[in-house]
């Protein structure tokens, strides 16, 4: 959020001038939609029935069918409500009619909604997207995203989800740009300049909301909303990293984790909030609470009552409570009892009154009448953007004898379950698209015009069909057996204390195999998956993630070789559950693991992932040759000659890592620094060149102090974070 003009800080500041107690803490609650009558239970107990089983989804809808909604329009009337989670337009405007013209301000309302990977248009997951290793695609989809929510009265994201993620047990592995923090960082900025960046017209922008403010993704044995502890150097040498360059790109708004991070839940942490957040970095623009957070403070042991729960958070720099109603109860009587101190409600009111300025809410409140249904028909740059997000987010993992790409004439047996379930495509935290609009696996087989016959044979769960099985095996020349998780099995509150194939698939891959046929495995998946056993057995094995409505068309782009795959590993694979949290960028130890006993190994299995961050093969071949650092004052410039040696035209990610060889605090064994995409033709060479600014080469210590020293620097560009050409520079700062 760029800071508002004079003219616009004046008119805030007259507004909150006006603005009774009651009025200030209205601005501080978030309402959702609450659902109420047609059943015997409360609400949420319904859910928690709804979720462990109790009641099939069908009956859920059924009762829900039956129940009334109430929008809190008297609330809203009398100044209580500052934002909703609403997405219809129609319903939007009407709300905003009356806090503009019935309430005693007519401060506009914000509409909020998890936007995490596309709106109408989904494109893929974030881990998958990562994996593209382009800025330019990451702005682009997020501009997308903006431009169709803003036409059905969204205008507040609670994206991008910038979690640092280690683990692949944890679910929301799936939501967030991977394990790395340049990675990440650099997803955050093009995530934010896509949202917030076309302010050309109001209908072109939305505020972001940066998610989990923080550490978040480093939850204890990777289970969901579990404990988070570390040391002040990691905290800010990898989990802070990206929601600081969100901050410096402009993001509007930052969202709060429910963890607590080293005994204090970060819904009432001050150091995070206060001290970091809003000093050291000087955000201008609001915090949120996560759903329920407030609340969870007292389960967390931290405060004990409500009451309290309310005070620390408004105290700690928590602006706006998401959901509990906890502020709107509590806040007034804390102030009357001199608990809490009203400069505290002022500074939170005028950062969420400057934001809904910034929004341009105040001068246009309301969804134009023809906007509203200018995405009913998803416009063909839409789908062409999902399309191209979802090839190029493809990894290609494995392609023994060249099996890859198919011909279109060949005979294929297409197989498993989620190759024809197209609901299945969308991945986790997409909200607002329509079944209609995806393309499943096999749809975009015959879309391509392949020659193929399609055979379920089994899914994520359930038996082995053998009838199947055998027909798919007389049919095909060669079998494609899509394979993986169900959109369920990853996201929010679905971690996993085994990540290899969920059900009978490994037997299934076993029988095709078997068969004698060429077996090529697609996985649809929300997380790396430890696949160590699959791996040696197949020819083939192609990362799809969940890629949103345009998958079957993109998926088939690179199977049949319209599109040669460039996608890498945002996320490092690990061969077994049980080396988890595995990733590239681990602290040098004093015994590296070897063959030795006495080294950091395990004793069944290798300390070596299955495959790398980075990594990712394509249809062509690379080649890497001198490599060279030159240093300026200010910089190393880092040039590589880069070959395709192949004979397919392809387009490689060049990465650059670098390693601080001997420091006052112990470094990682590799970090990356940078990365630049190379277009190539059939033979063709070019040289790459990257810059690394000095100032980026230092690190936090633990007394929270940002530190370069003198020394020997390890710098290495290549194809991944381990297949890479290296060379040493002393560096003098």
């Amino acid at each position: 959020m760029k800071r508002l003009t004079q003219e616009q800080k004046a008119r805030v500041k007259e507004i909150l001038s006006q603005m009774t107690l009651e009025e200030k803490i209205g601005q501080m609650n978030q309402e959702s939609v609450s659902i109420v009558g047609g059943f015997d239970v409360p609400f949420e107990e319904l859910i928690e029935m709804m979720t462990d089983g109790r009641i099939s989804n069908e009956e859920f809808e059924k009762i829900l069918s039956n129940a009334e909604r109430d929008f809190h329009e008297e609330d809203i009337r009398t100044g209580r409500v500052g934002s909703l989670m609403v997405s219809d337009p129609r319903k939007c405007n009407e709300l905003q009619k009356i806090a503009m013209e019935e309430s005693r301000l007519g401060i506009p309302l914000m509409f909020g909604l998890d936007v995490i990977h596309g709106f109408r248009t989904v494109y893929p997951i974030a881990i998958a997207e990562a994996g593209a290793f382009d800025t330019d695609l990451f702005e682009r989809t997020a501009s997308m995203a903006a431009k169709e929510s803003r036409t059905q009265g969204v205008n507040w994201h609670f994206a991008p989800m910038l979690d640092i993620a280690r683990d692949a047990r944890w679910g929301r592995v799936s939501e967030g740009p991977g394990e790395d923090p340049y990675l990440v960082s650099a997803f955050a900025g093009a995530k934010i300049k896509g949202l917030q960046g076309d302010r050309s017209s109001t209908e072109n922008y939305v505020a972001a909301c940066l998610k989990h403010y923080v550490a978040y993704g480093a939850c204890e044995a990777g289970r969901d909303y579990n404990t988070t502890m570390m040391p002040d150097s990691m905290l800010r040498n990898n989990y802070l990293k990206p929601f600081k360059t969100a901050v410096e790109a402009g993001a509007a708004t930052v969202m709060a984790s429910f963890n607590d991070l080293n005994g204090v839940p970060c819904t009432v942490n001050k150091y995070t909030l206060r001290d970091i957040l809003k000093g050291e970095w000087e955000f201008p623009g609001l915090v949120v609470s996560d759903a329920n957070a407030i609340r969870e403070c007292v389960a967390h042991g931290i405060a004990a009552d409500e009451m309290d729960a309310a005070v620390q958070s408004a105290e700690a720099g928590l602006d706006i409570d998401m959901g509990t109603t906890i502020y709107k109860n509590k806040l007034e009587e804390a102030v009357a009892n001199g608990t809490l101190d009203e400069a505290v409600i002022d500074d939170a009111v005028e950062r969420i009154l400057s934001v809904k300025m910034w929004l341009g809410l105040f001068d246009h409140p309301y969804v134009p009448e023809e906007a509203m249904d200018r995405y009913d028909v998803l416009p063909k740059e839409h789908l062409d953007l999902a399309r191209e997000a979802g090839a190029r987010s493809i990894v290609l993992l494995k392609n023994e004898g060249d099996v890859l790409p198919l011909k279109k004439s060949q005979k294929i047996s297409l197989v498993g379950a989620l190759a024809d379930i197209r609901e299945e495509v969308v991945g986790a935290w997409a909200l607002s698209w329509r079944p209609e609009d995806c393309v499943s696996i096999r749809q975009g087989f015959e879309n391509a015009g392949a020659d193929f016959e399609y055979y379920p044979c089994c899914g994520p769960e359930g038996p082995i069909n053998e009838e199947e099985v055998e027909k798919a095996a007389a049919y095909g020349d060669v079998i494609v057996a899509v394979l993986g998780e169900t959109t369920s099995m990853s996201g929010e509150a679905s971690s996993k204390a085994d990540i290899t194939l969920p059900g009978e698939q490994t037997e299934l891959i076993k029988k095709l195999v078997a068969t004698g046929k060429p077996v090529v495995v697609l996985l649809m998946n929300g997380r790396p998956l430890a696949l160590q056993k699959e791996v040696e057995m197949v020819p083939a094995m192609v990362e799809c993630w969940h890629l949103g409505i345009q998958m079957g068309n993109a998926v088939a782009d690179v199977v049949f070789g319209d599109k040669n795959p460039e996608g890498r590993l945002a996320s490092t694979f690990p061969q077994v559950t049980g080396q988890c949290p595995i990733y590239y960028n681990h602290m040098s130890t004093g015994r590296p693991g070897g063959r030795s006993k006495f080294t950091s190994r395990y004793l069944d299995v290798t300390h070596e992932p299955q495959f790398p961050f980075g990594y990712g093969l394509s249809y062509t071949t690379y080649a890497y040759d001198n490599l060279k650092v030159e240093e300026a004052a200010d910089k190393l410039i880092v040039s590589v000659d880069v070959t395709n040696s192949g004979a397919v035209d392809g387009t490689e990610t060049v990465q650059l890592y670098m390693q601080d060889v001997a420091a006052s605090l112990v470094r990682p064994v590799r970090e990356l620094k940078g990365f630049a995409k190379a277009e190539l033709k059939a033979g063709e060479t070019k040289t790459v060149t990257m810059e690394l600014a000095k100032a980026d080469m230092g690190f936090y210590d633990n007394d929270k102090n940002y530190k370069t020293e003198d020394g020997l620097f390890r710098i290495f560009a290549g194809h991944s974070s381990k297949e890479n050409l290296c060379s040493e520079v002393t560096v003098q700062f």
